[in-house]
């Protein structure tokens, strides 16, 4: 296999060698031998065979089909299916099993086109020993896109090593109800922090010559009740400025060479079959150039879940007309095809299909499928420290009263005593999303190690803090009725100087777990009896002692009366194999706490569905008695020490509606010890001619700063950020008067300026800027004056 990194950006074209390739082949191929270029093969058979329930409805989707390369693909093939991420596979004799496979198709098929390889990799390349990174909601929580950028790279790396093509992530889904179960997979609920870290995730993995695929275009979060695979009512104004705002800036900004369809239904017609979407509006509109694949079954889904097609084959026909290439994970519905679509449109998704192998090298003549299976390592320190860098800056400091951090009031010294308690404490595949291989494959083979190594939080405690004397106990399981451990759970608690209670979801698929696909929630509570454990342990203690509740969790729950009760609440979405470490250097101090809320924290599940990016409308009225403040709000997140933002300016009081709002605020660290804040700076715009968000984030930085220390952080804003569709359905920048406000947090408000828009309003164009500009000016000594 070459070294050379491929080209995968779509956007460049072919070199006239490549390109004369591949027109080539598509004269000189058969009809059975170009549908085969069009589907994948999912070895194993998914939920039929050693994979596992791993996709929804495996097993009966892909009914008889052949499941081995040699009986189902002697046309050829366009995809294989997870080689390394249906069961646990050695990483070497996968890699060694994978080249064979390759020369096979090279030497069996007409055309001798090699396939293309595809895997997960949300939370890291999903196969057996592979570093697992956080989930998608810690990359939000972070705040810091350049991280998950060089994430994003590392992952490509592991992907690449082994002879992978193309990654199945990232999800750019907007949060819009925490009862969904797929919410852990999602960055926020805020679509252009979405689409900064989403994008910045696919340069990454592309920079390392992997196909990133954006999941899922789209609607398929804004489903009813927050179910999975539920309708979706979504207005085309809901739809252009929240939904599509992410997937636009990483197929503009990104330059993504590959789109995955949603499930969902929108206002009655199946994304699947929407022409309007998938080529109109991707295509024509965006310039998309790559593929768009299938999301697993989703094409035959038109017939079974959906209703709009006769058969498997008016569902692919109707699949392909709406512009998808690739059917996934295997070919239920495009090999039934025949004569049911006119060889115009085969030959189209086939040239694409062709043109990404292209540009990934298979086509090129004498290319070698084999990797050196001695480089072979997923695990490596790099990576880990990597892991390591996301998982610490994720972890958002809920509330404190003091208590934190342990190590400030003498935990590490040997007389001091802290019970370890909660089902999460002491369970490595809690720090682990649902996409992980840990909960996504091995969950279902008992007894297979991890082949990583893992601490849990009870384990990163006892190293962080040497000199005190930790006791455990679970007190009750994530889920179920079962309280007859909650009296030894006390027990230790009243013995101890100090009680961190470890709570919150296991993740799983369909309905194994709290959180994950397929596992939706009905209530924001707490699962199982988990509240009813820290109530008994916060009713057992002396008000003195202080109690840290800890949570690791895919989404956020309602945990209004633990915020008043607790002496400190600490929040990680699930922050992979080196988030143990980081949440013990949290509670110790080692640490100072920098991540912020990627998505509100509800005061119940009444007031969900909810967005901090509701209208005035939305927000809480004495015409409804049910409370839809927030307990937390976007964006908020304490530290170990303070700071003050000041002196918020504009260059420009007045701006073109087509141009850019620069502005800069000075931050000052005004505590005693060294911390990084994120500062956010939002934008209210109060007479519109639609409603419009209260407030909404137009930028944000990460700006580390020595106790004293201030610095000038300056924002370049394109104007686009305040696009609205306004009462034409036309998306435009609108004329008028805007509120810039900077604060700790969506709510909170500590300096404000005002810009006012002129001119006439401008339509939104592909080519209008998209990207924030953010500039540190000046740092110096808080007490001297800032230029």
């Amino acid at each position: 296999m070459s070294t050379d990194l491929p080209d995968v950006d779509p956007s460049q074209p072919l070199s006239a060698e490549r390109a004369a390739r591949v027109e080539e082949l598509v004269a000189a191929m058969t009809r059975e031998e170009k549908l085969y270029q069009l589907v994948g093969l999912w070895e194993g058979r998914g939920g039929t065979g050693e994979g596992g329930d791993v996709a929804p409805m495996a097993d009966a989707m892909q009914g008889d089909a052949p499941d081995s390369l040699t009986g189902y693909a002697v046309h050829g093939l366009g995809q294989l299916t997870r080689v390394f991420g249906t069961a646990p596979v050695d990483a070497v004799e996968g890699a060694r099993g994978l080249t064979e496979k390759q020369r096979w198709l090279q030497q069996t098929s007409r055309h001798g086109i090699p396939a293309l390889v595809h895997e997960e990799c949300l939370t890291g390349l999903a196969a057996w020993g592979a570093t697992t990174f956080p989930a998608p909601l810690s990359w939000g929580a972070s705040f810091d896109e350049q991280l998950v950028e060089r994430m994003g790279a590392a992952i490509g790396e592991s992907m690449r090593s082994l002879g992978v093509h193309q990654g199945l992530a990232p999800v750019l889904d907007v949060i819009r109800d925490a009862r969904w179960g797929r919410v852990e997979e999602c960055i926020s609920e805020d679509p252009h922090l979405v689409g900064e870290v989403a994008t910045a995730y696919v340069r990454g993995i592309q920079s390392a010559g992997v196909v990133a695929t954006l999941k899922h275009f789209v609607g398929y979060s804004n489903s009813r009740a927050g179910r999975n695979l539920a309708p979706v009512h979504a207005g085309p104004r809901e739809l252009a400025d929240v939904l599509l705002v992410p997937f636009e800036m990483a197929v503009l900004d990104g330059g993504v060479g590959s789109v995955m369809n949603s499930y969902a239904e929108i206002d009655g017609l199946p994304v699947a079959a929407d022409a309007s979407l998938l080529t109109e509006l991707l295509r024509e509109r965006w310039g998309f150039q790559g593929t768009v694949v299938a999301d697993y079954f989703s094409v035959a889904f038109l017939q079974t879940l959906h209703g709009v097609a006769a058969d498997v084959a008016d569902a692919g026909a109707q699949a392909l007309d709406a512009g998808i290439d690739v059917e996934l994970p295997t070919g239920v519905a495009y090999l039934a095809l025949a004569d049911a679509v006119s060889e115009e449109l085969v030959d189209r998704a086939l040239r694409r299909v062709l043109t990404q192998k292209a540009a990934l090298g298979l086509l090129d003549a004498g290319w070698d499928p084999a990797v050196d299976l001695d480089a072979i390592d997923l695990d490596p320190p790099a990576h880990r420290d990597l892991a390591r860098q996301l998982a610490e800056e994720s972890v958002v400091l809920l509330s404190s009263d003091g208590s934190l951090p342990l190590g400030d009031s003498g935990a590490t010294t040997a007389a001091t005593r802290i019970a370890v308690l909660g089902p999460n404490a002491d369970d490595p595949s809690a720090l682990f999303g649902c996409y992980s291989f840990a909960n996504h494959v091995l969950a279902q083979h008992p007894g297979t190690p991890m082949r990583l190594r893992v601490n849990s939080v009870l384990d990163a405690l006892r190293s962080e803090l040497e000199g005190a004397e930790l006791v455990y106990a679970r007190g009750c399981d994530v889920e179920g009725g079962d309280t007859s451990g909650f009296g030894a759970a006390v027990d230790a608690a009243r013995g101890a100087d100090a009680v961190v209670v470890v709570l919150g979801d296991r993740a799983g698929l369909f309905g194994r777990g709290t959180s994950g696909e397929g596992c939706d929630a009905e209530s924001l509570d707490l699962p199982g009896v988990q509240q009813e454990l820290l109530d008994a342990v916060l009713d057992g203690v002396e008000p003195s002692t202080p109690v840290v509740l800890v949570m690791l969790t895919g989404r956020p729950y309602a945990v209004a009366s633990a915020l008043e009760r607790c002496s400190a609440v600490v929040q990680a979405f699930f922050p992979g194999q080196e988030g143990a470490g980081a949440i013990a250097g949290v509670l110790s101090g080692r640490v100072n706490p920098s991540g912020r809320l990627p998505v509100t924290l509800p005061r119940s599940v009444g007031a969900q569905p909810y967005s901090y990016l509701h209208p005035i409308l939305g927000g809480a009225s004495s015409v409804s008695n049910i409370a839809t403040e927030p307990v937390r709000p976007f964006g908020h997140g304490l530290s170990y020490t303070t700071f003050e933002r000041s002196d918020l300016q504009v260059e420009s009081a007045r701006v073109d509606t087509g141009g850019s709002i620069v502005a800069s605020v000075v931050v000052t660290n005004t505590g005693r010890r060294a911390g990084t804040d994120v500062v956010q700076l939002y934008g209210h715009d109060p007479v519109a001619s639609v409603t419009r968000p209260v407030t909404q984030l137009l930028a944000h930085a990460r700006v580390t700063l020595e106790p004293e220390a201030s610095v000038r952080v300056r924002f370049d804003v394109p104007t686009r950020r305040l696009a609205l569709t306004d009462r034409r359905g036309v998306r435009v920048v609108e004329p008028g008067a805007v509120q810039l406000r900077v604060g700790p947090d969506a709510e909170r408000v500590e300096v404000t300026v005002h810009v006012e828009l002129v001119g006439d309003p401008h339509v939104v164009t592909v080519s209008d800027r998209r990207t924030v500009l953010t500039t540190v000016l000046t740092t110096q000594n808080a007490l001297e004056p800032l230029d």
